[in-house]
């Protein structure tokens, strides 16, 4: 069996891929994760995905790469991680009581033939009415500002949501599964 590399520092990635049972290593991809002019949402995190996993290709030839990004979306407006406290509650603020897609890029790329499967998975996310005291609360306990929207589901975060629409429940927390098991399939390698 191949190497698996997750191109990803991100310890919740990293807990889903281990559901496998799969061997693998992680590898810090450092992307610039900027939307480049034009581009949509998707084409972002598509993109970056892609790039992510051919940023770590060099240290690892003959592995199978993972590559993942996600960006929340609304009304044409990105999400991406916010950063810090203050754009943390803008994002919140601007996305309570609304739904918001947080549309996840895979790429699993074979860096000895250079093939590359891209997939995207969104999930339609929406959240509860909250007040700006709510917000602040979250964000104190939470600190998630290294999450796309400043949504953290894994942890409280899932206190901000009403209802979460898609095919992978996996996909919103950063790595699709479902789609995953599909692409590691067409590259040889069962989960099972």
């Amino acid at each position: 069996m191949p190497t698996i590399v997750l191109a990803s520092t991100s310890p919740f990635r990293r807990e889903l891929l281990g559901r496998f049972g799969l061997p693998f290593t992680t590898a810090n991809p450092e992307v610039d994760e900027t939307a480049l002019p034009g581009e949509t949402p998707e084409e972002t995190a598509l993109r970056l995905a892609e790039a992510k996993a051919r940023a770590v290709a060099s240290r690892f030839p003959d592995a199978l790469i993972i590559g993942s990004d996600q960006v929340a979306c609304l009304d044409g407006q990105i999400f991406g991680k916010p950063g810090d406290h203050a754009r943390a509650v803008r994002q919140l603020q601007t996305m309570r009581g609304r739904q918001v897609n947080f549309f996840t890029g895979l790429c699993l790329y074979n860096a000895h033939t250079g093939n590359a499967q891209v997939r995207g998975v969104p999930t339609l996310v929406s959240f509860r009415r909250l007040d700006d005291a709510a917000i602040e609360r979250y964000l104190l306990r939470e600190k998630p500002y290294n999450c796309a929207g400043a949504a953290k589901s894994e942890g409280l975060g899932i206190a901000l949501i009403e209802k979460i629409e898609g095919d992978d429940p996996n996909a919103l927390i950063g790595l699709p599964l479902i789609a995953l098991c599909e692409l590691l399939a067409n590259e040889g390698v069962s989960v099972l």
